[in-house]
């Protein structure tokens, strides 16, 4: 018998195979079991475990990420270095919103098996997968441009500016391999890349904070007391904007089936919903400080100043060097150490939810080191081009980042209402579909962030919109996107989903 040909095509039709999962079964890590006891005939939750906590500590960490990008950092030391200390509060709430969405993203993903991109694409007609999987795509290299330009930033202040924009670029897109190369080890060993990644942008940010010393009495009164003015609504508008991050509602969805669960008894998925709410809450609690050690430096020494409006990510370093002198390990270095572990790890994180998006919305499977190549190169390529000419010019940088923040913008009620949709969805979640409290909650916070951000971008192209060609083409577009999030908003809800309570409803509520 001549031997049988084991080798994979690069591309298999779904149709034809097992469907794909976002983990296969020997990826995933093995939960240890206690089916001894009362939990186990009652079908209860079993007791709490510190042992089970670590073993799903993991996924929470990686989705936090997107919390602490360059471009979150840009937003916090912005809005340090022009509001002072008085949108703390709002940065802690904002925290707070992203992690209900969050939560929500990983119920969905625990309760059914499947990750948003998937459902989408059974959830929906054709024509709307598409959009949905386009929009999708375009938040993912907007944000992939941020995280790889901050850390070609890094790189350039590490190397005394030795190394060009251009040329962090191209190292930065290397760290595909990186990440191949440690996914092939298991799960456990990349979210220790992460734990590393984190645990440096911590000791970085402390370390400056400790450098700053901020006043204890402000930093309170900023976290307690909310405050607005209109001189400091463009930096609110940022902060909130930049918690919620389209590809990481995706990514969550499939980060959390990387542990082994049975998803058929439902004091299983209970157990794992509990896991992850206090291991998500944990990550977002270290995010939240870090962006708050951020926000805090930058007030104290630049609020108030000349200069504290020209402050952006290309320059932060230099003032700060400027402003608190070298010390035992000059402050530049330090800023500079932080801003890579954050565009390191973003980027990574990146890779990670472009394999996921491409993979459930175009029912496709692809071997990891081609979707790999394929995510990196949507953003890698542009970003090179953006490195080769706005290398040299801070303020064209500026620009090109709120252009890049419109674009998140755009995009987030694409993610956000496929999300509360499905997981009010009886068919979809069964029993573990949210409560109509909770739901009207998730749906206020949603349309809060919608309204936000739409606020943004009417305040950007009304500044940036001249001539009635553009003004006609931003109209359709306007339009067209509106359309879009009604028929979004009308296919998923229902008057009876609101007015019909639930007949059964278990897990977290």
């Amino acid at each position: 018998m001549p031997p049988q040909d084991t080798r994979q095509p690069l591309l298999v039709n779904r149709e034809d195979e097992e469907e794909e999962t976002a983990y296969a079964s020997d990826e995933k890590v093995h939960i240890v079991r206690v089916d001894s006891g009362p939990e186990a005939e009652t079908g209860a939750v079993p007791p709490f475990s510190w042992r089970k906590l670590w073993l799903f500590t993991g996924p929470g960490f990686l989705m936090s990420i997107a919390f602490l990008d360059p471009g979150n950092l840009e937003g916090d030391l912005q809005a340090g270095a022009i509001a002072g200390y008085s949108l703390l509060w709002l940065l802690m709430w904002a925290t707070a919103m992203g992690l209900l969405v969050q939560l929500l993203s990983a119920r969905l993903g625990v309760a059914t098996g499947r990750h948003l991109a998937e459902l989408c694409r059974d959830e929906y007609p054709t024509w709307a997968r598409m959009v949905l999987w386009v929009m999708a795509e375009l938040a993912l290299i907007g944000a992939d441009i941020q995280e790889v330009i901050g850390s070609a930033i890094a790189i350039k202040i590490l190397s005394n500016g030795v190394l060009p924009l251009w040329a962090g670029v191209i190292i930065t897109a290397c760290d595909c391999f990186i990440f191949l190369f440690l996914e092939n080890y298991g799960v456990r060993k990349l979210e220790a890349l992460f734990a590393v990644l984190i645990a440096t942008m911590a000791m970085s940010f402390a370390w400056m904070f400790a450098d700053a010393k901020p006043s204890a009495s402000e930093l309170f009164v900023g976290l307690i007391v909310p405050k607005l003015s209109s001189k400091t609504i463009k930096q609110a508008v940022g902060v909130v904007g930049c918690i919620i991050m389209p590809h990481n509602v995706f990514l969550h969805s499939a980060l959390v089936q990387s542990r082994e669960i049975d998803n058929t008894k439902k004091s299983r998925v209970r157990e794992a919903l509990r896991y992850y709410s206090i291991e998500s809450t944990a990550a977002l609690v270290v995010s939240f400080i870090i962006n708050l050690f951020v926000t805090t430096v930058f007030a104290r020494g630049f609020y108030g100043t000349e200069i504290a409006n020209s402050i952006g990510l290309v320059n932060a370093g230099q003032y700060l060097q400027e402003k608190y002198g070298g010390g035992l390990f000059p402050i530049l270095y330090i800023w500079g150490i932080g801003l890579l572990a954050a565009g390191q790890s973003s980027t990574l994180t990146g890779t990670y939810a472009g394999q996921f998006i491409m993979g459930g919305f175009l029912n496709l499977r692809l071997k990891k080191w081609l979707r790999a190549l394929i995510t990196r190169s949507f953003a890698i390529i542009p970003t090179m081009i953006v490195a080769l000419v706005f290398d040299s010019s801070e303020d064209t940088l500026d620009v090109l980042n709120e252009w890049l923040n419109v674009l998140q913008s755009v995009q987030i009620p694409f993610a956000l209402i496929p999300l509360l949709c499905l997981v009010s969805k009886e068919q979809v979640m069964g029993c573990f579909k949210i409560g109509s409290s909770l739901k009207t909650v998730s749906w206020l916070v949603a349309a809060l962030v919608i309204v936000i951000n739409g606020y943004l971008l009417l305040d950007f192209f009304s500044n940036e919109v001249t001539g009635v060609a553009m003004t006609t083409v931003v109209s359709g577009f306007t339009a067209a996107y509106v359309a879009f999030v009604v028929y979004l908003v009308s296919r998923g809800i229902s008057f009876a989903s609101w007015c019909c309570p639930p007949k059964q409803v278990e897990g977290l509520q």
